[in-house]
C-alpha cells in the first residue's frame, strides 16, 4: 500500500512538495484553508493531484503517514496540535525534499541578510561554473526543483526559522549563521531562547567533515556557542577582530584567511555597501574559498554582485531627495543597519505588524539621523510612543500613496526618504514585495 503524504498549504513550497511526492509514488492530498491561487490550482489540476481549498477535512488529513507543512502555518494551530497528538510526523518541505536528492547543501540562516548572502553565494558559485541550485525561502521551492529540473551537485538554501523548525534529519554540509536578533517572537512564546534554539538547528546533524560559518560579533551566537558541542569545523567572520581561519575587516578591506591562504577585497569596490553587507560578503566569500574557486574568480563575482530588490534599493532622486526601498527590513535590527548606512538626514517610513519589537536599540540612531517619522500601518501606537520626543516630527498614514506624499513634503533637498518598516507587512499588504513595489510605484508617480 502506498504511503500517504498530506500537504498543508498550497503555495510555492506546498505545490512543489506535491509534485515531488507524486513523482516519488506517494498517495498525495493537498489541503489549504485559504483560497489557492489560480496558477497553483492549474498545476495541481494538470498533474491530477487531489486538493481542497478554504477548509481542512480532518478525516482526510488524519489518515496521513506524514504531513508536509507550509512554513507560514504556526505549530500552535489546532490542526498541527491534533496531528502531533496522533503521533503523525509533521515536517517542512525542505526536510521532505532533501531525502530525494544526492546533492549537498549550503544552508544559510539569520535574522537579517539571508537573501543577500544566499544570492551572493549562488552568484559566486554559478560564476565559477558549478552545477548549483538556489532554493528555500527564495525562488522556486527545493521540492519543485528536485522534481522537475536537472539534478544539481549543490543547492544554496535560504532558510527561515519556520523552515528550520520542521527539519529533523536534514544536514547542511556548509551551514552559515549570520546573526540572531529579536524577530518573529510571537511564534516563539515571546522567548528569545526559543528563537535562538530554532536558528541553531542549522547545525544539527553536522559532523567533523562539515563546516559552520558564523558571525563572531553577534552576542547571541557567541553566548550560545559556549554551551554547545560543535562538531563541524568552525570558520568565524568579524568586523572588529582579526581571524586566523575565516574572514575579517581591516584597513577598509575584507580579508579572507583560510588554511594560511589570504585574499582581500576593498570595501569601496563592492557594489553593495554598508556594515551589514560586509558581513554578507564575508560569509559568501568564505563559502567560495571552501569550493577552492580561484581568487580572481571570487573577487570578480563579489565585485559584480548588484544586490537584492527591496533591500536598500535606490529608487529615484526627486527634487534632490533620494528615495530608498528597504521593504525587506521586517525587524528592528534590519532597520538599524539601514539607518546606520545613511549619510544624510532621513525621513523614515516605518510600521506594519509588530512582532514583539523592542525599538530601544534604534533610539540613539534615530535621534542622530531621522528628522521625520511616517508611521504606515493599521496600528501605529507602539511605534509612535517609542519615538515620541526622539524624532522631531511624527505623522500617521494608512496607505503607501499617503506615506510617500507625506515624506516628500517633509523632506528637503539632500535628504533621503527611507522605507524601512521594521515590521511585517500583512496589515496593509500581501507581503514585503508588494509593499516595496507599491512604494516604488508611488515614488515614480511623484
Amino acid at each position: 500500500m502506498r504511503r500517504r503524504i498530506v500537504i498543508l498549504g498550497a503555495g510555492e513550497s506546498g505545490v512543489g512538495a506535491a509534485l515531488l511526492a507524486q513523482k516519488q509514488g506517494y498517495d498525495v492530498f493537498v489541503s489549504d484553508k485559504s483560497t489557492i491561487k489560480e496558477a497553483f490550482k492549474k498545476e495541481l489540476d494538470d498533474n491530477r493531484i487531489v486538493y481542497e481549498q478554504e477548509q481542512h477535512s480532518k478525516d482526510k488529513i488524519y489518515r496521513a503517514d506524514e504531513v508536509v507543512k507550509s512554513p507560514g502555518i504556526p505549530d500552535s494551530v489546532p490542526i498541527i496540535k491534533a496531528l502531533r497528538e496522533r503521533k503523525i510526523p509533521v515536517v517542512s518541505e525542505i526536510e521532505f525534499a532533501a531525502r530525494h536528492t544526492d546533492a549537498k547543501f549550503v544552508a544559510i540562516t539569520g535574522s537579517n541578510g539571508k537573501t543577500t548572502t544566499a544570492l551572493l553565494t549562488y552568484h559566486v558559485l554559478t560564476g565559477a561554473g558549478l552545477k548549483v541550485g538556489l532554493a528555500g525561502n527564495i525562488g522556486h521551492s527545493l521540492a519543485r526543483q528536485i522534481a522537475v529540473e536537472k539534478a544539481k551537485d549543490w543547492y544554496v538554501l535560504e532558510l527561515s526559522s519556520f523552515q528550520l523548525d520542521g527539519m529533523f534529519d536534514f544536514k547542511a554540509d556548509i551551514a552559515v549563521l549570520l546573526n540572531i536578533t529579536p524577530d518573529h517572537l510571537d511564534r516563539y512564546d515571546y522567548k528569545m531562547e526559543n528563537y535562538i534554539a530554532s536558528k541553531f538547528k542549522i547545525i544539527q546533524n553536522q559532523t567533523a567533515d562539515d563546516y559552520f560559518i558564523y558571525c563572531l560579533d553577534d552576542e547571541n551566537i557567541s553566548r550560545e556557542l559556549q554551551v554547545r558541542d560543535i562538531k563541524a569545523q568552525q570558520l568565524p567572520f568579524s568586523n572588529f577582530k582579526e581571524i586566523r581561519e575565516g574572514a575579517f575587516f581591516q584597513d577598509d578591506k575584507i580579508v579572507f584567511n583560510l588554511k594560511g591562504d589570504a585574499m582581500s577585497v576593498f570595501m569601496e569596490q563592492l557594489a553593495i555597501q554598508g556594515q551589514h553587507n560586509r558581513y554578507n560578503t564575508m560569509a559568501a566569500g568564505i563559502v567560495a574559498h571552501l569550493f577552492q574557486i580561484r581568487k580572481p574568480g571570487i573577487r570578480e563575482c563579489l565585485l559584480s554582485f548588484k544586490g537584492v530588490e527591496h533591500r536598500l534599493e535606490k529608487v529615484l532622486k526627486v527634487r534632490g531627495m533620494n528615495f530608498i526601498n528597504d521593504s525587506k527590513a521586517t525587524n528592528v535590527n534590519s532597520s538599524w543597519y539601514a539607518l546606520e548606512s545613511m549619510d544624510t538626514k532621513v525621513i523614515w517610513i516605518a510600521g506594519g505588524v509588530d512582532k514583539g519589537n523592542d525599538y530601544s536599540d534604534i533610539i540613539e540612531l534615530a535621534k542622530k539621523k531621522v528628522k521625520a517619522l511616517v508611521c504606515l500601518g493599521t496600528d501605529n501606537k507602539k511605534l509612535m510612543e517609542s519615538f515620541k520626543g526622539v524624532v522631531p516630527t511624527i505623522v500617521e498614514v494608512s496607505s503607501m500613496a499617503e506615506a510617500v506624499k507625506s515624506a516628500y513634503y517633509l523632506g528637503d533637498k539632500g535628504d533621503s526618504v527611507l522605507l524601512s518598516p521594521a515590521c511585517a507587512s500583512f496589515d496593509l499588504f500581501e507581503n514585503y514585495e508588494e509593499r516595496g513595489r507599491l512604494f516604488k510605484e508611488c515614488v515614480r508617480n511623484l
